[in-house]
């Protein structure tokens, strides 16, 4: 089963095909295809490509939704201080499904 490391909104992510993953929002209507050319491996248990033998390498997904994550609680507290500060934080994603890997 081949595989692949892409490169999207700053964190990268090891993908298969049929898998679903959570990535930072990207503006794209849901349903629709999109394909991430920014691939950095592509590996198929054997052999190992990366560098210029990536060239015109991508893999293509389908957007099933967006959404927000769980919120995070952010506590600041300073002992002896009279100080406590208490913040949140929902980050927003959208989720796609690996169809295919081409490189």
């Amino acid at each position: 089963m081949s595989y692949a490391v892409v490169l999207t909104g700053g964190k990268q992510y090891r993908v298969m095909k049929g898998e679903t993953l959570r990535v930072e929002l990207l503006e794209v209507e849901a349903g629709s295809e999109i394909k991430l050319d920014n691939v950095l491996m592509i590996g198929d248990g054997e052999t190992i490509k990366i560098g210029d033998a990536l060239k015109g390498a991508s893999v293509s997904a389908k957007v099933i939704g967006h959404g927000r994550a769980d919120k995070v609680r952010i506590v600041k507290f300073r002992r002896r201080k009279h100080h406590r500060k208490q913040m949140g934080h929902r980050q927003h994603y959208t989720e796609i499904e690996i169809t295919g890997i081409a490189g």
